[in-house]
Order: C-alpha cells, then sequence, then structure tokens
C-alpha cells in the first residue's frame, strides 16, 4: 500500500514529505489505522538530530492518533471505524512484561528503536529499500500499521487531533510522578522545564495533592501557563537562582520530589541540588549530556536519589484513559499546551517546538476529521 509520509534522510536533515512510501502487508495482530493526528515529541528532534543512536532514512513520530481502517484475525479488542491513540510497543511475553511494567520490556530497545518490526520485517521501504520506523508506530504518516498492543481505545466523541501527546510526552510527564515517584499528600515537587512533558508532571504533582508545586523555566509565558495550570511558585532561572529559591519557598528544606525535563547538565544538577534530606530526582530528558556528582555529599549523607524513568513506567492502555478521565474533569488541561500545524508544516512545526514558541506542536494528518464522527 503507498502512503504518504515524512521522511528525514540523513542525520540532521530536515522532514521531507513524500508520497511513494510502501507500508507493509498487515499481520495477524496488526491494525491498519487511517492517521488523524501527531504530536511531535522532542524524541523525534532527538533521533532527527542523531543524540539518539538511530538508523537513516527514518520515518518519526511516535504520538500519533487515528481511526482503525482493518484488523487483522488474531486481534481481539479493536475493529474498524474504533477511535485509537498510539504509543510504544511492548512484547508482553518477557519476565518485565508479564509483571506489569511494559516500559522495562527486555526487547523495549529491539521493538522500538531498531527501525524495523518486532519480527525484524521492514515496516516502510521506498524503491525497494528500507525506510526505518520508530516505537513500531511511525505516526508522521497518512496511514500505518500497529501491532495491537501499540493501541489504546479512545471515546469517539473526543477531538483526536488533541489526544496523540498523551501517548508519549503527557503520559510520560504525568507517569514519572503518579507512578514512580508517588508523592503523598502534603510532599513538594519542583518540576525542570515547562514543556509538555515539564506541565504533565507539574499538573500532576497536583493532582496527587502536593502542597508545593514549583515550576521553573527561562521563558516567562510558559511560567505564565504553569501558573495556569496548578503551579503554587514559578522561577525564571535565567534571573534568579532556582535552588537557592526552591530553598526558601520550602523553609530551607528543598523538595521532596524533582523533575528534570531538559537534559541540561546545570539544570540536572539543580534538580540534584534542590532536593531535600531523602528526596529523589527524575532525571528524563533523552540527552547527550552527563551530570558531575558529589556521591557522598550529594547522594549518600544527604540520603537522595537520582533515578531514571521510561515513559513514566506507564501501562498505557491505563494511563492514557486515566488522564483522559482527569481531562474531563478539568484536573489536566493538556490541550492548553498545544498548537495545531497542517501537515506540510512539519518543519515549521519542529523549529517552534525547538525554540520553545510552540509547546506542543501538533500535525494535523487529516484535514477533513470532523470531531465526534
Amino acid at each position: 500500500m503507498r502512503i504518504k509520509a515524512a521522511v528525514v534522510d540523513k542525520q540532521g536533515s530536515n522532514f521531507d514529505i513524500r508520497d511513494d512510501i510502501e507500508l507493509a502487508d498487515m499481520g495477524a495482530d496488526d491494525l491498519q489505522v487511517h492517521m488523524v493526528a501527531s504530536g511531535i515529541c522532542h524524541s523525534d528532534e532527538a533521533l532527527r538530530k542523531g543524540d539518539a543512536v538511530i538508523g537513516y532514512p527514518i520515518i518519526l513520530g511516535h504520538e500519533g492518533s487515528g481511526i482503525v481502517e482493518k484488523v487483522g484475525p488474531e486481534v481481539k479488542n479493536f475493529k474498524p471505524g474504533d477511535h485509537v491513540v498510539l504509543s510504544f510497543y511492548s512484547c508482553g511475553a518477557c519476565d518485565n512484561c508479564l509483571q506489569g511494567i511494559p516500559t522495562q520490556c527486555l526487547n523495549y530497545a529491539a521493538n522500538n528503536l531498531s527501525g524495523v518490526r518486532p519480527d525484524g520485517s521492514a515496516h516502510f521501504t521506498e524503491g525497494g529499500k528500507q525506510v526505518d520506523d520508530m516505537f513500531d508506530q511511525s505516526s508522521f504518516t497518512t496511514t500505518t500499521i500497529v501491532r495491537e498492543s501499540n493501541a489504546v481505545k479512545v471515546d469517539k466523541d473526543l477531538d483526536l487531533r488533541k489526544l496523540g501527546p498523551l501517548g508519549c510526552g503527557y503520559v510520560t510527564g504525568s507517569g514519572t510522578v503518579l507512578n514512580t515517584l508517588k508523592p503523598k499528600p502534603g510532599q513538594t515537587i519542583a518540576v525542570f522545564g515547562t514543556g509538555a512533558v515539564g506541565l504533565a508532571a507539574m499538573m500532576a504533582g497536583k493532582i496527587s495533592g502536593c502542597t508545593t508545586v514549583i515550576a521553573v523555566d527561562v521563558v516567562d509565558s510558559r511560567l505564565e501557563l504553569a501558573k495556569e495550570l496548578g503551579a503554587t511558585d514559578v522561577i525564571n532561572s535565567s534571573k534568579e537562582d532556582a535552588v537557592e529559591v526552591i530553598k526558601s519557598l520550602t523553609g530551607g528544606y528543598g523538595v521532596n520530589f524533582a523533575v528534570d525535563t531538559t537534559g541540561v547538565t546545570k539544570v540536572m544538577e539543580d534538580s540534584i541540588q534542590a532536593l531535600a534530606q531523602g528526596g529523589t530526582s527524575a532525571c528524563i530528558a533523552v540527552t547527550p549530556n552527563h551530570v558531575d556528582l558529589d556521591t557522598w555529599n550529594d547522594l549518600c549523607v544527604s540520603d537522595r536519589s537520582v533515578i531514571g524513568v521510561n515513559m513514566g513506567d506507564s501501562i498505557p492502555q491505563i494511563d492514557i484513559p486515566r488522564l483522559i478521565k482527569f481531562y474531563k474533569a478539568g484536573m489536566f488541561d493538556f490541550d492548553k499546551t498545544e498548537k495545531f500545524y497542517d501537515f506540510d508544516q512539519i518543519n515549521e512545526a519542529n523549529a517552534d517546538s525547538g525554540s520553545g514558541k510552540t509547546i506542543k506542536p501538533v500535525l494535523i494528518i487529516d484535514k477533513d476529521y470532523v470531531p465526534g464522527k
């Protein structure tokens, strides 16, 4: 089947939308999905630039939403016409998947970041040559094929154009707090970076009952949005020392939890220095940067922890519907971070994301889609 897709030909090159991409045949447990929209994530940009190991040419995109067109004979939970949000693929059979931790799937890298489908076959070809995929999804396409476990069914009365980023950015930030850090009511949290992931983490801190929720960024407009979405305090770290202000806001103690979404060395180190005794910092950005730690003073004596969290330790089929419930209740207004772009504006949208002009760009792939139908 021939489709249209945005291709990155080599490291650092722009997206090139082409209409001669061949989509692989469906397997027994596959869904063929007509794409309505897709968010652009900083992970897409990291792979485009080559900050993470990947092959080229490649079709990126992993925050897709769409409508099921066909299902394979072994598919049990979906039918044509279902509306879906797409997320990562987990094998469902390894020890970690069987323990309910799909983000720690022992085959995660092979299934999501190897450029091919879980069975080793090419997802996409052009002129008979392989074009790599991402997350067994590649949502920068007009049509894609995914495994049943990639998909989460959502109600048809919801606007699919808004929902795609729930599959990565929003579930990563919120899941880091709700699933991993698990703050108790009355505790404190600071979030460094108020992009989509950071704001999701911040809103999750509010949902969890944190009474001090601090947002740190260098862009005043983002900090204003953070206050609108639930931050009790905001810090522009280009004007103030974030660690000093956080200590002041917490009676000199520091915060119980910190989340860094920037991947900037100094900011990651600040997220650790801002912790109270016994605090935990989650560093969750895709970044080639490192941190310098005094393990005795920064960790041992202070009894602090620094952890990594993949995809918010989420189970998409559980966590995405939960976020939608929070959204409907007015507790998780993720759509206030979004801006729509036409599919052919993908390079402009990606640049706006990188500059900070837009928090969460969403590509409208099907301009004829009407919400609620």
